[in-house]
């Protein structure tokens, strides 16, 4: 019954550690451009085989903490104004694409600059997209950069190409890749995300709700660890006992 509830214990522990470990990604991304929060969805798991027999009316299974899923939070975060024509917001669920040595990926981080060779990229180095699945080349003599909020690119050269502008039906099926980008899922083109010139998305993440989430995890480790360290103690107690009695 002891080892039973110290292994119960032990799973609601490492569950919490898993739970720390997301609330610490969030606040240290708390001011990365585009970040979606996340959270653990947690189910209580019953041991198929494992049960406890020392209940005079039948067995008693044993139920563990489980943490299933990791939620995503797509909540838009406020748009801020840059005036640095590169900067792109985007207004709804959409995400821009990206080109990664691991393949097109997905991101609302919308802060572009133009590299040494004349192509848009992001803040990584990758090529943004185009709806041509291509990339944009600049000419270094080229001004007046303009962004529509279709996503049409222009300059002192004339039309660049749109940006590819994609959203998904269940934006809960994106993987997250390293700080704001997002691998899989079936994208489609954006129907009701519009750009934003100028401006670029903060991050969803609120500093007052995770530094509670925090102190509350902690809080909830600390007791647990006290609860556990009583019942070792209980344990090392009976086994004295029962030498005793046997001697």
């Amino acid at each position: 019954m002891i080892q039973n509830a110290q292994l119960i214990g032990l799973s609601k522990q490492m569950a919490l550690q898993r739970q720390m470990d997301v609330v610490a990604n969030n606040l240290a991304n708390i001011n990365s451009t585009g970040f979606k929060s996340e959270a653990i969805l947690f189910e209580e798991y019953q041991m198929p085989v494992a049960r406890d027999r020392t209940f005079p009316r039948g067995d008693q299974p044993l139920s563990y903490v489980h943490d299933w899923a990791t939620l995503h939070n797509f909540e838009a975060g406020a748009i801020t104004t840059t005036g640095n024509p590169l900067d792109v917001a985007l207004s709804g669920e959409g995400f821009f694409a990206v080109r990664t040595p691991q393949g097109d990926r997905w991101t609302r981080n919308g802060v572009f600059e133009i590299n040494a060779e004349g192509i848009l990229v992001n803040q990584s180095g990758h090529p943004v997209l185009s709806t041509n699945n291509d990339v944009f080349q600049f000419d270094a003599d080229e001004t007046d950069i303009a962004i529509a909020a279709d996503g049409t690119m222009s300059s002192s050269a004339g039309e660049k190409g749109n940006l590819m502008i994609v959203e998904f039906a269940n934006p809960q099926q994106l993987t997250r890749e390293g700080g704001t980008l997002f691998a899989g899922g079936a994208p489609i083109a954006a129907q009701a995300t519009y750009a934003v010139q100028g401006a670029v998305e903060r991050s969803n993440v609120s500093g007052i709700l995770e530094m509670s989430e925090m102190i509350r995890v902690s809080r909830a480790y600390a007791s647990l660890a006290e609860l556990m360290q009583r019942q070792d103690e209980l344990r090392r107690s009976a086994i004295q006992r029962l030498g005793d009695t046997q001697a």
